[in-house]
């Protein structure tokens, strides 16, 4: 039940303030329940309540992952007895070194007739599938592939939007041993090289276009500089937009290697996924990308398959009867995390397209459409709905239960504004991991209460911690984020890091045997969670250390600022400035003068800083621009927008095909050498559709 005052708002909602808690039916149904009932009938182990299973789960791990696999019943080949083959902390961990198995098994073995998947587009076209069909396309696809060459440790790239092509070819990939990778189509050329050049795929499958904000962009460019900068590619499969013809064969003698999605699925065959090792590569997954090549990211089968078992269907509650969404394009990790429900025998819903086309209310209205029961997005999109005055309750019959919110941290505010408008039982789970586990760290729980600004709990099989800067944990302190044992979806490795070096010095070369992840957080007395924003962005003002969430909840509190980036320019033994872009609302939408803010506001949001944060938080300098640089993925382009002050050239501080909108880092770029900060010169616009 949700808490509200009279008037049906929050009262007093700060940081903490109690928004939810669970009805005595919906903690008995949940699937959290379900299992704590079975390690007390299994293991002889009763639990007081979900902090109990918590501190069992990572002080006992083979013992924990191990009820996991027995509990979902997980099918496989070998000797599961051990489970673990430690390595110094959380570096360095073996899982289950004598097991076989298949992602794809899990899925497989889902009821034919059950509800596999809905894929919904931009258009409003809608396909549908169940199991038994899924299986049937993913056993065609599959086959065809092997027609191709594709075997045990191939790669297959892929460059497609979110619908069943995606799922079959990831599906089809899997079942063979093969490695799966994808890019959202609209990445840039060079940055799909930037990632697929470093894995030599053997087939690529590319669409042959994509719509995005009513607009139809053409890939088959892209699709032929692919094909040139890929020599190890034997064969490109073309995807039609979905309601389009299937591509011509037209110029195929001159393009040998090509043929259609249809031609790959022309001939049907029993699918029969393919036993490999625990840690056999699954799929490549590729960090943000801001400087220099992404770290090609790679994850085994039996680590994925444990952790979203654990994470979808014990902690989001996800199941058969649950129709799962979560809004993400295909080179998002949330993508692969979206794809993981059908594991779990739930139906998970697809949306391909821009989230706010034709209006801001769309993605409420396919929850409404296809009733989505647990609805996941960005914590942007769910804070420019709040700063809307939208209120989906009222304008659409909604049977969401919970909404998961990732990608950046969620405001108090935007905790409350959720709860309050989306229904009388939604629980709100803010989630934070990353594309490096493909997974959460913190995450929800169907047993917890809900807290404004708080992600309720470290999840089962996660020791989470926060380091203080000599290494010692604290609680109810702002700390490094650090996982101190290992997890089965830590990465199995870099691709091409034959020695390990490069992934020691991503994750564990700061705090020996822990993985430090880059992220303020604070663990609360409780067990629940609060991410302040980047450790690598942090706000160091006369020694007051801040993450910039905290920051950016002040300044997007005023009616007259949008959205705001804000960097700090100090380095070690000297104190830099404080640099604040803001987006104005009501801003013109055409390019021209730029734009000004009055005296007034000026003043008003250095002296709002200044009583809500301290004196020291007030912006030397406020800047106007009409949109902010962000990444292909949302996140705000603070740490290159913070090295570009320092005085790296902006082609090595970003790159240029990681940004959602380049012009948008061109603009930043010339506001702030108007105002006398760059050292050097701004770069010229390079965009492509």
């Amino acid at each position: 039940m949700s808490v509200r005052d009279e008037g049906g708002g929050p009262t007093g909602v700060t940081e903490g303030t109690l928004l939810w808690e669970p009805s005595p039916e919906r903690a008995r149904r949940a699937r959290m329940t379900a299992f704590m009932a079975w390690v007390a009938e299994h293991e002889k182990l009763v639990f007081t309540g979900y902090a109990d299973l918590w501190q069992w789960s990572v002080g006992h791990l083979p013992e924990f992952w191990s009820a996991v696999r027995s509990y979902f019943d997980v099918g496989y080949g070998g000797d599961p007895t051990v489970v673990l083959r430690p390595g110094p902390g959380a570096e360095g961990a073996t899982w289950f070194p004598d097991v076989t198995l298949n992602y794809v098994e899990q899925v497989a073995r889902q009821p034919a007739a059950a509800p596999a998947l809905v894929a919904v587009a931009e258009t409003g076209e809608r396909r549908s599938v169940s199991y038994g069909e899924l299986m049937a396309q993913t056993g065609a696809a599959a086959a065809g592939l092997r027609r191709l060459g594709v075997g045990r440790g191939d790669r297959v790239a892929a460059v497609v939007g979110n619908g069943l092509e995606a799922v079959v070819g990831l599906l089809a990939t899997a079942s063979l041993g093969a490695v799966w990778s994808s890019c959202a189509p609209e990445f840039g050329a060079a940055s799909m090289t930037d990632r697929f050049g470093q894995i030599a795929p053997k087939v690529l499958v590319c669409a042959d276009g994509y719509r995005y904000g009513g607009r139809h962009y053409d890939l088959t460019g892209k699709r032929s500089e692919l094909e040139a900068a890929l020599p190890a590619l034997r064969a490109s499969v073309t995807v039609p937009l979905p309601g389009g013809a299937s591509p011509s064969a037209t110029g195929r003698a001159a393009a040998a290697r090509r043929l259609s999605w249809a031609e790959l699925l022309s001939e049907s065959a029993q699918l029969e996924p393919v036993r490999v090792e625990f840690g056999h590569p699954l799929w490549i997954l590729y960090s943000s990308g801001t400087t220099g090549l992404p770290k090609p990211i790679v994850h085994g089968h039996g680590g994925i398959v444990l952790e979203h078992l654990k994470a979808l269907a014990l902690h989001c509650d996800v199941g058969p009867g649950r129709r799962f969404f979560w809004f993400t394009t295909t080179g998002w990790m949330m993508w692969n995390f979206l794809a993981g429900g059908l594991l779990t025998g739930a139906t998970v819903v697809c949306y391909d397209g821009s989230p706010t086309w034709p209006d801001p209310a769309r993605l409420w209205q396919l929850a409404d459409e296809e009733e989505i029961g647990y609805f996941g997005t960005s914590a942007p999109y769910l804070e420019r709905c709040r700063r809307s005055g939208m209120s989906p309750r009222r304008e659409h019959a909604l049977a969401v239960e919970s909404v998961g919110s990732t990608g950046a941290p969620l405001s108090p505010e935007g905790f409350a504004w959720t709860a309050r408008e989306i229904g009388d039982d939604v629980l709100v789970g803010s989630v934070s991991g990353g594309t490096d586990v493909c997974s959460a760290f913190l995450i929800s729980c169907p047993l917890l209460p809900v807290r404004a600004g708080e992600l309720q709990c470290r999840a089962l099989g996660a020791r989470v911690e926060a380091f203080d800067p000599h290494g010692r944990a604290v609680v109810g302190a702002v700390g490094e984020l650090v996982i101190t044992a290992p997890m089965p979806s830590m990465p199995v490795g870099l691709w091409g890091d034959d020695d390990g070096s490069r992934l020691h010095d991503s994750y564990f070369a700061q705090f020996p045997g822990a993985w430090r992840h880059g992220d303020w957080v604070k663990i609360t007395p409780e067990g629940s969670a609060v991410v302040y924003g980047r450790s690598d962005a942090t706000l160091n003002r006369g020694g007051v250390r801040m993450g910039t969430a905290e920051f950016y909840r002040v300044v997007e509190s005023l009616p007259e600022i949008a959205e705001a980036l804000v960097v700090d320019t100090t380095e070690l033994g000297r104190q830099g400035e404080l640099v604040l872009l803001v987006v104005p609302t009501g801003r013109p939408d055409e390019p021209g003068a730029p734009l000004s803010l009055t005296p007034e506001l000026e003043t008003r949001i250095r002296s709002t800083l200044r009583q809500a944060l301290s004196p020291r938080h007030a912006p030397d300098h406020i800047i106007a621009v009409r949109t902010l640089p962000r990444t292909l993925n949302g996140k705000k382009l603070e740490v290159p927008v913070r090295r570009v002050l320092l005085g790296t050239p902006p082609a090595q501080a970003v790159s240029v095909d990681a940004l959602a909108d380049p012009a948008a880092f061109d603009e930043v770029l010339a506001a702030m050498a108007r105002a006398g900060l760059l050292t050097v010169g701004a770069r010229p616009s390079e965009t492509s559709p």
